[in-house]
């Protein structure tokens, strides 16, 4: 009885071990995964998260800065510009008359 004892307590121990290996060349199965997906996007111009949320703040911050001075110019050009009048070639154009070459009623 010691002896399959013995057995069994080798028999734990080697696939105590194996487990053990296969776990490790697991992770490093990852870890080289990994860091052949990193060179990958790297290689492919992606850009990182920060880098995009910080583009997208600058943008957002530029646009309002434009929208701002959009409204500032178009207040300083109301108040620069005089009403738009209707040019003097409108007001002395003849009126066309009607059809069958009846005076329109009132003239």
């Amino acid at each position: 009885m010691q002896s399959e004892n013995r057995i069994f307590d080798d028999l734990a121990k080697m696939m105590n071990g194996i487990a053990g290996t296969v776990a490790g060349a697991g992770r490093e199965a990852e870890a080289a995964m990994r860091e052949r997906a990193r060179e990958f996007i790297g290689s492919m111009d992606f850009v990182s998260r920060e880098e995009f949320e910080a583009v997208k703040q600058m943008a957002a911050t530029a646009r309002a800065e434009a929208d701002a001075l959009k409204a500032r110019l178009d207040k300083l050009e109301g108040v620069a510009k005089p009403a738009v009048r209707k040019s003097p070639a409108a007001k002395t154009a003849p009126k066309a008359a009607p059809k069958g070459g009846a005076a329109p009623k009132g003239e």
